[in-house]
């Protein structure tokens, strides 16, 4: 039950700590945030209590968008398995493509083609690329700015338009497969790819100037927000999030896979950890995605036309055992556990989302702060709710 408080009017940081000497009592309230329809942050409530407009406690309730994916993983073979888990991050399908096809393919000892290496690396830095471009433009409609998105959007087709004629999907790709990928990239598409890469490179400023040159847009995200490195580590935050607060971890460059390991690959840190840090975050990734992408697109001129797959018999079955693969995904860390017991179906495949664990940090992050900044801080955790509830 909750107690009545007395407080001063406004219930500033002042009112807290000096009682009322008029003998007005009021009581902390608690509030539903959500759930919501998914085309705003989705179906995630945020059960917050306030006195007056300050939060004082704040829980992340999730589960209402839930399809059970680790057992349908179970009931499914491994061609199967690679839709399902294309869908939970929805903005960065072909990325969870791979964790999937890079566990698989370690269990069978497959090497695959080097050909279709590079492309799974140069199309993991589009995807990339759309993610952030996504919140980029996304993210100041929170705080009021309705035009920067347009901008967005505009450098996000340019990209999609490859991505859709490569794999033919505008946003689930299907284009991993194990061994490889799903066909031979269309004639001319090189060029395309980077003509695309130099015309987002090109316009990626107008985004810039126009939120980061905005004084109303910093001074609602500076200092605001703020996630110590020690609460990084607690809840294991990854990704963007985490290296905004001076978390200095990239598997790209920390634990190699795909071709990242013969790529320079820049780390984008900040050390303020506040909401405008992991905005300019996600901005200089971006522009390091780009520049791998040319440098999968340089590696690939020089390659010889070799297999983009490789073959396998009708039924896969995985030897009995177990591994881990992870990846670092566009807004984090995003691994699978996979278990096998010989047969054409995962035995158990335990999905580790980025989303899932940043969120659960908001139970430290909110409290505190006023109701006005909360949504400043819920739209710069960059998440996907599919991800949270899988």
């Amino acid at each position: 039950m909750t107690t009545e408080r007395t407080v001063s009017l406004g219930s500033g940081a002042e009112g807290l700590s000096a009682p009322r000497t008029d003998g007005l009592a009021t009581a902390d309230m608690v509030l539903n945030i959500g759930p919501q329809h998914p085309s705003t942050h989705g179906v995630l409530r945020l059960q917050i209590t306030l006195d007056g407009e300050r939060i004082v406690h704040a829980e992340p309730i999730v589960g209402y968008m839930h399809r059970g994916a680790e057992k349908l993983f179970e009931v499914r073979d491994y061609r199967q398995i690679i839709v399902l888990a294309n869908r939970h991050d929805w903005l960065s399908a072909f990325a969870n493509e791979l964790g999937v096809v890079l566990a698989v393919e370690r269990m069978l000892g497959m090497d695959v083609p080097v050909r279709a290496v590079w492309v799974r690396t140069l199309l993991a830095e589009l995807n990339r690329v759309l993610n952030h471009l996504m919140f980029l433009g996304s993210y100041p409609i929170e705080l009021g700015a309705i035009t920067p998105i347009f901008y967005a959007f505009r450098e996000r087709e340019t990209i999609q338009a490859v991505m859709e004629e490569v794999s033919g999907g505008r946003m689930h790709y299907m284009f991993n497969r194990v061994g490889g990928l799903k066909e031979e990239l269309p004639a001319g598409w090189t060029e395309r790819a980077r003509r695309a890469v130099d015309d987002v490179r090109r316009g990626l400023p107008d985004v810039e100037n126009l939120v980061l040159g905005n004084e109303i847009f910093r001074a609602r995200t500076r200092g605001v927000g703020v996630l110590s490195q020690e609460q990084v580590h607690a809840y294991g935050v990854s990704g963007p999030i985490a290296r905004a607060s001076g978390v200095d971890l990239d598997l790209r460059r920390d634990e190699p896979y795909l071709a990242y390991g013969e790529l320079v690959v820049p780390v984008v840190t900040r050390t303020a950890g506040d909401c405008l840090a992991r905005f300019e975050c996600l901005l200089e990734q971006t522009k390091v995605s780009l520049d791998l992408a040319d440098a999968c697109l340089d590696r690939l001129a020089t390659l010889p036309q070799g297999p983009i797959n490789t073959r396998l018999p009708k039924v896969v079955k995985v030897p009995e055992g177990a591994t881990y693969a992870w990846t670092e995904n566009p807004l984090g860390l995003n691994g699978y556990y996979l278990v096998s017991r010989g047969d054409k179906t995962p035995w158990r495949l335990k999905l580790r989302s980025a989303s899932f664990n940043n969120i659960q940090v908001l139970t430290e992050l909110l409290p505190g702060a006023l109701v006005a900044d909360m949504v400043a801080i819920l739209g710069s955790m960059f998440f996907v709710v599919g991800d949270i509830d899988k």
